[in-house]
């Protein structure tokens, strides 16, 4: 996927490229030099590289795991604690932690702006994102009113079938190029 993501970065396209760590991966010596090895043989731009860990593998081994992001941080890659808000956090760890993203878990996403609860949750996650300097991504977006809500209370990333399914390389650059086409048409 990386070598996929340099070529687009050759093509004008800075698309970051979101990697789901596992627990093991986390935990197992190597990782960060398996990184620092992809990125040099792609050539990938590293802030390109956005890796996630769930918040509930986290909990699990907190001071290794921010020895690890410390190391992978130091790569020049972006970090996100995916599923936030399902792993009961302690926010005292949240503000050691060296993470650029919080990914709003979809079963927070998935009732708003019905669910009094869920909006509440989601309010809530947005505004200590900005007071901790960290960006936001709500997951699950599916519909309209969904991502209505998100942009009127000020989220500005979206993951989703609403936007799309998840496609494999070759389909992103026909999507790419759809793009580019209409962005060409609409100048002319």
């Amino acid at each position: 996927m990386c070598a996929s993501a340099r070529r687009w970065e050759e093509e004008g396209h800075d698309l970051r490229i979101a990697v789901n760590l596992s627990g093991q991966q986390i935990s197992r010596d190597g990782l960060v030099e398996l990184v620092h090895d992809v990125l040099a043989r792609t050539g990938l731009s590293p802030q390109l590289l956005e890796l996630e860990i769930t918040e509930g593998h986290l909990l699990q081994r907190v001071e290794h795991c921010i020895s690890t992001l410390r190391d992978l941080k130091s790569l020049g890659v972006t970090l996100a604690i995916d599923d936030f808000g399902t792993g009961y956090s302690s926010l005292s760890y949240l503000k050691k932690l060296p993470v650029d993203r919080l990914k709003i878990d979809r079963n927070f996403v998935e009732g708003i702006p019905d669910d009094r609860d869920d909006v509440a949750i989601v309010a809530t996650i947005l505004s200590m994102a900005r007071n901790l300097g960290l960006e936001v991504i709500a997951e699950g977006v599916e519909n309209d009113t969904q991502l209505t809500h998100l942009r009127n209370a000020h989220c500005t990333e979206y993951q989703g079938y609403l936007l799309s399914r998840p496609v494999p390389p070759a389909e992103v650059e026909a999507l790419l190029d759809a793009v580019a086409w209409n962005l060409v048409a609409q100048a002319d």
